[in-house]
């Protein structure tokens, strides 16, 4: 069954987030879908470096906060179910060959940043932020519904932290191409180290406050820089004179 669980990752993850949001392009614009969806280059070069070292420094930060929601009971029912996906993971994430772990870095981590990505960033955060017309609260919300969508309580502050991350480096970058690197950094890191500690999938990891808190200082930073790089707007992505190829939005 292992092999077609992973197909339907594979599968899922193309039908679910990626077919999507081209569709969503397709039916409010009118020019580049691509650019519409972000496939364009980041405000500067440094900023894909940034993202993947901003994403890998947030790793004590992430995981303290999953001991934190680890204190927040949960209904029966949702931890059964997280106990089914664990086991159902752990059955995935097992391996025989350097081959499984390629596979499934191919599957469960670079798919899923894709597509991901795309849909909640490129898509579903491009129409909370036109909504709120603030930015960060746009990026917050999007946050919210992404780790809220992946049906994993046990880890939905973590989650919804990524997302904020994920959602201020694509904002600020102008390009779908940063958040993607970033979270396929996070994914792989995740995927490889759960190949050779097992344990792992069920529990988080130890980790000392201090190192949360400069984890936590570090990634602000990070994101305070990109910002201060940044040109990008409410104003100049939405509130344009008229309407061009690469500016029309009317979802």
């Amino acid at each position: 069954m292992v092999n077609v669980m992973k197909l339907i990752q594979a599968v899922s993850s193309i039908l679910l987030f990626i077919v999507p949001p081209f569709f969503f392009a397709r039916f409010t614009f009118t020019g580049n879908y691509g650019y519409f969806l972000g496939f364009r280059n980041a405000e500067k070069a440094n900023m894909y470096i940034l993202a993947i070292l901003g994403m890998l420094m947030a790793m004590p930060f992430v995981i303290w906060l999953g001991h934190l929601n680890e204190m927040i009971p949960l209904p029966e029912s949702l931890t059964r179910m997280e106990e089914d996906t664990v086991k159902q993971l752990t059955a995935i994430l097992k391996v025989k060959s350097v081959w499984d772990i390629v596979l499934n870095v191919l599957i469960i981590a670079l798919l899923p940043a894709i597509g991901e990505e795309l849909f909640f960033r490129g898509a579903l955060q491009r129409i909370v932020i036109q909504l709120t017309r603030n930015p960060w609260v746009g990026i917050v919300l999007t946050a919210v519904l992404f780790s809220a969508l992946h049906l994993q309580f046990s880890g939905f502050l973590p989650r919804m932290f990524l997302g904020i991350v994920l959602g201020a480096l694509y904002w600020f970058s102008g390009s779908i191409y940063t958040s993607m690197i970033a979270h396929f950094a996070n994914n792989a890191v995740q995927v490889i180290a759960a190949s050779y500690a097992p344990e792992y999938v069920e529990k988080n990891p130890q980790t000392p406050v201090l190192a949360a808190v400069a984890s936590g200082i570090v990634v602000w930073a990070i994101l305070w820089y990109f910002q201060k790089q940044s040109t990008i707007t409410y104003s100049k992505v939405y509130e344009t004179d008229e309407l061009t190829s690469t500016n029309q939005f009317i979802a």
